[in-house]
């Protein structure tokens, strides 16, 4: 099994200090990732440095790089509690509000990428969390790639090319064959232990370059491997708050 790796909550105001850090590591050992850079971050929970001035500056020298840029939603601001068609959490910037306001706030967000000189068709939803009014709304406005879902192959699914994310880090690890998945990295809450983490997985996984990923022939979806991931996601989302509880 391959390793990509995707990058969430890329903001001007995230921890700088980090995201060097685990960027000097993906500089390393060659991995190219895919990052989800949020538009207008409104989410206070992001906010842990000053907005750095550079920030588009830096984002459009990384895409240069080879990393892909997906956008990350919008404000980061999560508006209702709808856990959407893969509920592995209960918010939602998206999911749960109606095709016309989504629509508009893609279209807005989209346009402040534009502005910065940022092109993607790639779409990563804030909490994973995203219904059919998402997706109509993701191809109104250009939007045909996502980074959500379970499997070891990219499938093409109501319009829209999805590149699975990991449902559990070691047994992706351990699985064998040719398929390939991506691993969630939140930089603003790493700590030591997740930085020597990774940087095990960068030396002993196979990883995959995300550009290259893009590349991997995306099987047909289903109704059922959509039932099936969305059982998948609520069982985990049980399972994980289950064990908070207790």
């Amino acid at each position: 099994m391959r390793i990509a790796v995707r990058m969430d909550d890329i903001t001007p105001d995230m921890d700088w200090e980090k995201f060097d850090r685990f960027k000097a590591l993906l500089d390393q050992y060659g991995v190219k990732p895919l990052i989800g850079v949020v538009p207008d971050n409104k989410d206070e929970k992001l906010m842990i440095d000053p907005p750095r001035e550079d920030f588009w500056e830096r984002i459009i020298s990384i895409q240069q790089q080879g990393w892909i840029i997906a956008m990350h939603g919008y404000h980061h601001v999560y508006t209702t509690d709808r856990g959407g068609l893969l509920p592995l959490n209960r918010q939602s910037e998206f999911a749960g509000l109606p095709l016309s306001q989504q629509s508009q706030m893609l279209r807005e967000a989209r346009t402040i990428l534009e502005a910065h000189n940022v092109a993607t068709d790639f779409f990563m939803a804030p909490s994973h969390s995203y219904d059919y009014n998402t997706l109509r709304a993701l191809k109104e406005n250009g939007f045909y790639r996502m980074t959500d879902g379970f499997g070891t192959q990219p499938y093409i699914w109501q319009g829209i090319t999805f590149y699975p994310i990991s449902y559990s880090r070691g047994s992706s690890l351990k699985a064998a064959g040719k398929g390939a998945i991506t691993f969630v990295v939140h930089v603003n809450t790493m700590e030591d232990r997740d930085f020597a983490y990774y940087e095990k997985i960068f030396q002993t996984a196979d990883m995959i370059p995300f550009p290259e990923y893009l590349y991997y022939p995306a099987a047909k979806g289903s109704w059922l491997h959509h039932l099936k991931e969305y059982w998948m996601a609520k069982a985990k989302y049980t399972a994980v708050h289950a064990i908070h509880r207790g």
